[in-house]
Parts: C-alpha cells; structure tokens; sequence
C-alpha cells in the first residue's frame, strides 16, 4: 500500500480516492503511484467506475474525495502545468464527422502546439491512413476512426497519456500499431493510464489496478 505522500520521482500518483455515483459506492481509499515509463492498466467490471476514475485524473470530474499528484505536487496547485503535459482520449471517438483527418489533427494541434502538417501526414501514415488524409471523417469506417483519433498521440507533446479503451474497433494491425505507439511513448520516458479488457502485449513495466478489488 502506498504512503500517505507520494514520492517525488512518481509522475503521477493519487492517495485516498473515494467516489460515489447515484449513491453507489464505486471505490475509496484507492492509491497509486505511476513513474515515468510506466503503463498504469486499470481494469474492472461495466459499472466499476475506470472511465470515472480516468475523468478524475483529468480535471473533468471533481465527484470525488482524495488527493492527486503531480511528481510529488498537489495537481490542485500546478494545474496549468499538469493540464499542458497530458492528452487525453475517452471511449468516445473523438473526431469531428465533418473534418478529414488532416483538418481534425490540425484544430487538436492547435489547442497545444501547432504542428506542420508534414508532421500530421506523417502520423497519418503510420496508422496506415495514407491516402485518406482529405477525405471526410463520415466516410471512413469505424476503425479508420478511431486511428484518426489515436494519431494525436503521434503529434501530441503530452508526457502522460490517459486512454480510455483505445483498442475497441481496432483491427489486429490495428492493435499492433497502438502497442507499438505505447512502447515507444514509454521507452522515451512517456507514461500512460489506459483503461481496456484487452491483454497488453508491450515490453514495459505494467501495473494492474483493478476497480472491483477496491
């Protein structure tokens, strides 16, 4: 069990977390601690509260008890800097219909750091979107989209990642693509909290937090 302080070398640590939803409890007293280069799984049954939990990290929930910290600071009290060092993606694909791909990486880049659209075809590519990168999101099927989705962490500066179930309507390539995206984020220092059902196959330290043990 973790300590009332979290260590300063952790990148991202919470302590005490307690949350109800509709008066059902979905966990408390809930500790972590995630380094850099580090995978944080969370896994859990429907209804366990691991897309509640990811919002809570973020700053998009605040139905909760506990504390958060970021290397070793109350996330409270350097939320700016936190906020610029994360990119988040929730279960829901989260591209505009309308847009291509180039033009939904563009406005993404844009509330971070401007990217070169060399760089954004390039992530494009990568996630074998090649020739798709004017076409409208509406066109492309589901899978396509939610590669579309996953290129921002191509072209994202954030050193922590929270992705919440990445893998769902991803082909086998697919999913190879993104295991690939996660070990190289974490070889370089990167960290990531990832919600999903699926068996991660990455060459990394891999930590488990299961919501229904809490």
């Amino acid at each position: 069990m973790p300590s009332d302080s979290p260590p300063p070398a952790a990148m991202l640590s919470a302590r005490q977390l307690h949350c109800e939803r509709d008066d059902r409890l979905l966990f408390q007293e809930l500790d972590f601690d995630l380094g850099e280069g580090q995978v944080l799984q969370v896994k859990g049954s429907n209804g366990s509260g691991k897309t509640t939990l990811l919002r809570i990290l973020c700053g998009l929930n605040d139905n909760f008890t506990g504390n958060i910290y970021w290397f070793g600071q109350a996330v409270a009290r350097h939320r700016d800097e936190f906020l610029a060092s994360l990119l988040y993606l929730g279960h829901r694909v989260g591209v505009n219909m309308v847009l291509s791909p180039l033009e939904n990486l563009r406005w993404a880049c844009n509330l971070q750091a401007p990217t070169s659209d060399e760089k954004i075809v390039r992530a494009l590519e990568k996630l074998d979107l090649r020739g798709f990168e004017d076409s409208p999101c509406h066109n492309l099927s589901a899978g396509q989209k939610q590669r579309v989705s996953l290129a921002r962490l191509l072209v994202s500066p954030a050193r922590l990642w929270v992705l919440d179930e990445p893998f769902t309507t991803l082909d086998i390539y697919g999913v190879a693509a993104l295991e690939e995206l996660l070990a190289e984020h974490v070889s370089a220092g990167g960290s990531v909290v990832v919600t999903t059902h699926h068996a991660l196959s990455v060459n990394t330290d891999i930590q488990y937090l299961n919501l229904d043990d809490s």
